[in-house]
């Protein structure tokens, strides 16, 4: 039996490890009793990997709408379902890894952990990787940076889209609050360096309950708008037969998916990769726009409001 099973992890780790506050894990046990932890010698609580990715599980589940109230007491396999996530990995499946950072991939490669690791591809450091690991196909990009800086955003978002990979792990040793918060903006699981294999790949299994970001938006470019705000303000301002605010709120909602449609093909950007992005949220902006659009046409012909000509 090895460490893991033996000891199992300390609330702090598990928590770390399910990317909540340990704040959060204490407050969720308290209430709602979300897990049946061991206790050690001690009285300190026990988690086993198992536990640590129905912790994560559970987060995803929450993020997305669901109270924690209401499923407090799942099992993983329905928090999966709810989650559109995967089931937890077995001993019998190995995760495959894109890895940065030479000292991670040899530590990993000797050690036996369980979800087992298998490193497909890697690369000494960050500057380097995109050319190394060009054409890599993976579970996890696992990269560690022992000083994480500001500088190592794009690069990571740049590595990420360069590569077929499910979803990001960071590992650091020191890095400042601001950068770890972007890194988690743009959906990868970001954490101090853990000292344990097996914690890394409870890391690794843990990303894949749904830390991805999600694909690109809409390639093709909204069609031009149908409605200025003249138009829409006067359209807001027409009574209905069902004395509803609804035209109203359309225009608004129109209006301001409209001018965040032009902020974001003006924003200024860093580089070739935050353009791109940029112009993704623009397109983007600009579909949902032609959503409401319709909507608001919709409403208008049901209720005799005066469209005016396109």
């Amino acid at each position: 039996m090895n460490r893991m099973q033996i000891k199992g992890y300390r609330s702090g780790v598990a928590a770390r490890l399910a990317g909540l506050p340990v704040e959060t894990l204490r407050v969720w046990e308290r209430r709602y009793g979300v897990s049946d932890a061991n206790r050690s010698p001690q009285g300190q609580r026990l988690y086993s990997a198992e536990q640590v990715h129905r912790l994560g599980l559970l987060k995803r589940v929450v993020d997305l709408g669901h109270a924690i109230g209401t499923v407090a007491r799942l099992e993983a396999a329905d928090l999966a379902e709810l989650a559109g996530a995967l089931p937890a990995a077995t001993g019998a499946h190995a995760l495959t890894l894109a890895v940065v950072g030479t000292a991670l991939a040899q530590r990993l490669g000797a050690t036996r952990t369980a979800p087992v690791l298998d490193i497909v591809a890697a690369s000494a450091q960050l500057d380097d990787a995109a050319g190394e690991l060009a054409g890599t196909r993976a579970d996890v990009l696992l990269i560690e940076a022992p000083e994480m800086t500001a500088d190592a955003v794009p690069q990571i978002r740049a590595l990420r889209r360069a590569l077929a990979v499910r979803t990001v792990v960071v590992l650091y040793r020191f890095c400042d609050s601001a950068t770890v918060r972007r890194l988690r903006e743009q959906g990868c699981l970001v954490a101090r360096a853990p000292s344990d294999a097996s914690e890394i790949a409870v890391l690794c299994s843990t990303a894949l309950t749904g830390a991805s970001l999600p694909p690109p938006g809409p390639s093709k470019p909204a069609a031009p708008r149908r409605l200025n705000d003249e138009e829409l303000a006067a359209l807001a301002s027409a009574s209905t037969s069902i004395n509803c605010e609804c035209p109203r709120h359309l225009a608004d909602i129109l209006m301001m998916l409209a001018s965040f449609e032009r902020y974001s093909k003006q924003c200024a950007h860093r580089n070739a990769a935050d353009a791109a992005l940029h112009e993704d949220l623009a397109r983007s902006a600009g579909h949902a726009r032609m959503l409401m659009e319709d909507a608001l046409e919709r409403l208008a012909y049901a209720e005799g409001l005066p469209m005016p000509a396109r």
